[in-house]
């Protein structure tokens, strides 16, 4: 814990704020006691609008003792915004968080991250596609980093794990509510790797219908550049597009992501992004290239994803990694 004691925290778990409010305090306010003798309209004429919520700061301080005392307890460490080991990329975005969540060791700031994220129920190429990249990306020692999810999330981490890099994947829950549960043993590994679980929640907090929205902002801020390997019409990968294009970052879609011979898979969301702009990734060399790499690779299978008929390939890798989706 820094001198600011645990006014950081304290901020973070104040009800009725934005993201922007949070970090407005955290560069006002450099000591707890400065809190104490607010009252809440003294709040709301800082962050300039009605907060609706109940109001009992020394609840608030109550709050993030009992949380710091869990963090420790279950080897969750945080850091605020106004520390130096926040993650730099992350506070450059529009809405950080004021305070994340962490187990592991957060990514080297001299590191890029690559972000690939995607549809829970993707086809079975997009899934070979996607482990392949992630696999390749790998080994060149480039850190995937995505959301645990089913489908493309899980692909993503399993091929950049076995790749030999350090996989980070951010929570839209608290770091002791793995969802879903059957990536818990995929979470392990992923701290087993060197890398980190993240969230911006903290511990004990559900995963809802609006924290894996909010959570897509976290990935694409830690990412150089944003793959989206397969998305429907509407799909919350789409969001992840969304805050990579206003946060400046590359916005990519894998090949296997648009049409193909087989129908049953909805493909109109990265069609849609690559009829507006998108470019189309068929292979880690599109990636090395665009990051300016050098990398040997003799990968008989490297120009696999930019053709078509090899159906049986995309099976036989579905049959070994025991999935089916």
């Amino acid at each position: 814990m820094s001198d600011r004691g645990l006014l950081d925290l304290i901020i973070a778990l104040m009800p009725g704020l934005k993201a922007v409010d949070r970090i407005k305090m955290l560069k006002l306010f450099s000591r707890e006691e400065e809190l104490y003798v607010l009252s809440k309209r003294n709040i709301e004429e800082i962050v300039n609008h009605e907060i609706k919520e109940f109001w009992d700061i020394s609840e608030f301080r109550d709050r993030a003792d009992r949380i710091d005392t869990v963090c420790r307890m279950r080897s969750i460490k945080w850091v605020s915004w106004t520390n130096a080991d926040y993650p730099p990329l992350l506070r450059e975005i529009y809405d950080p968080p004021a305070v994340i969540f962490f187990r592991g060791q957060l990514p080297d700031p001299e590191k890029s991250l690559l972000g690939m994220v995607g549809t829970r129920k993707p086809s079975l190429e997009a899934s070979a596609q996607c482990y392949n990249i992630a696999l390749e990306v790998g080994k060149a020692g480039i850190s995937v980093i995505s959301g645990l999810a089913l489908g493309i999330d899980a692909m993503s981490h399993r091929g950049n794990l076995s790749g030999g890099a350090a996989g980070y994947a951010v929570l839209g829950s608290g770091l002791d509510e793995i969802y879903p549960s059957a990536n818990r043993l995929l979470a392990k590994k992923i701290l087993d790797s060197g890398g980190a679980l993240i969230s911006e929640y903290p511990p004990g907090v559900r995963p809802s219908k609006w924290s894996f929205p909010a959570r897509n902002r976290i990935i694409a801020g830690l990412s150089r550049s944003v793959i989206i390997a397969e998305a429907p019409q509407k799909s919350g990968s789409l969001i992840t597009a969304d805050f990579a294009l206003s946060q400046g970052k590359d916005l990519w879609v894998m090949s296997s992501g648009l049409s193909s011979h087989d129908t049953s898979f909805d493909k109109r969301g990265t069609e849609k992004l690559v009829q507006d702009g998108a470019e189309i990734i068929y292979s880690q060399l599109d990636i090395f290239e665009k990051w300016n790499m050098v990398i040997a690779d003799n990968d008989e299978n490297t120009e696999f994803f930019s053709k078509t008929g090899r159906e049986e390939l995309v099976s036989s890798m579905a049959k070994m990694l025991k999935i089916e989706i």
